[in-house]
């Protein structure tokens, strides 16, 4: 299990938008909230393999949906989000895709 030192100085993850040469329109936000079923661990399991995030964004994510209930994870074009999103949700995660035309 994973443990986390130094919870008040937790900032924000800046996502880098994700250039996609399919996806057209404006950007939106993927966006995961917190539950009381999935661990720290599977969250950033599927951070890693479904957004290509590496180990520090997950774990830092995992703590923002933790602490404040939800997080941005990824911004792209919908088109590109949408995948994404249905494979985190496959996965039992509870996210959404926000904004964006």
């Amino acid at each position: 299990m994973l443990t986390f030192h130094a919870v008040e100085e937790l900032e924000e993850v800046v996502v880098e938008d994700e250039v996609a040469d399919s996806g057209t329109g404006e950007h939106a936000q993927l966006v995961v909230y917190n539950d009381d079923h999935n661990t720290f661990d599977w969250v950033i399991q599927c951070f890693m393999e479904v957004l290509n995030h590496t180990t520090a964004q997950s774990e830092q994510l995992a703590l923002l949906i933790h602490f404040k209930g939800k997080a941005t994870v990824k911004t792209a074009p919908k088109s590109v989000l949408k995948p994404k999103k249905d494979a985190l949700v496959d996965r039992g995660l509870s996210a959404v895709i926000e904004g964006g035309s």
